[in-house]
């Protein structure tokens, strides 16, 4: 009679089945952990780029804000008042003159209503130097009001148009209106782009 006796330290193990078990998972899972170690790296050095261009900007913008304040004591010394309230005057005066009143009246036959008309327009420099006109609009009904407002809205010329004030008007034969409505906008003569949406 033949006994056989193991003499191993260690039970028997198919280590080969193993591996080729888990070998792909393995491998995949140390793949997308060094892609997302990349990832990460890149972000970060990204983000200290980010963070290194925003302190230089904000170097700038403090730099540009100290020489404006520089500029602004300069100006408002008593002996340069003269000069800076002369070169204000001018300014708005070039502005006023760069109106055009062509186009203006062109842009807002293209917005206006059928129902509506024109009764009066005035160029008005606002403090920020931008260009607003204020305009008094006749017509019959309230919803043609807020459909100019709309279509101000839309176009490229106008901006922050609001009605200011609605008056009815008694209905004469000189005029149809039953309602005016002064408005107020911003304008620009150059057509702004147009942001996707």
């Amino acid at each position: 009679m033949r006994v056989e006796i193991n003499l191993a330290s260690r039970p028997y193990e198919d280590t080969q089945r193993f591996w080729l078990r888990w070998a792909p998972g393995v491998g995949l899972l140390g793949i997308v952990t060094l892609l997302l170690l990349a990832w990460t790296f890149s972000n970060w050095r990204d983000a200290r780029m980010d963070r290194q261009q925003m302190h230089h900007l904000e170097k700038q913008i403090a730099a540009c804000n100290r020489e404006h304040d520089n500029a602004q004591a300069l100006l408002n010394r008593p002996e340069n008042r003269s000069i800076r309230d002369r070169s204000q005057f001018l300014n708005e005066l070039i502005t006023r003159k760069a109106f055009s009143w062509t186009r203006a009246f062109e842009e807002l036959e293209q917005v206006m209503p059928r129902h509506l008309h024109l009764v009066s327009i005035q160029p008005q420099m606002l403090e920020d130097n931008q260009l607003a006109i204020k305009m008094v609009v006749g017509g019959d009904s309230r919803n043609e009001a807020l459909q100019l407002v709309r279509r101000m809205e839309d176009s490229q010329h106008f901006k922050g148009t609001e009605i200011l004030q609605d008056s009815l008007v008694a209905h004469t034969t000189q005029s149809p209106d039953t309602v005016r409505f002064d408005i107020r906008a911003l304008y620009t003569s150059e057509a702004a782009p147009r942001s996707s949406r």
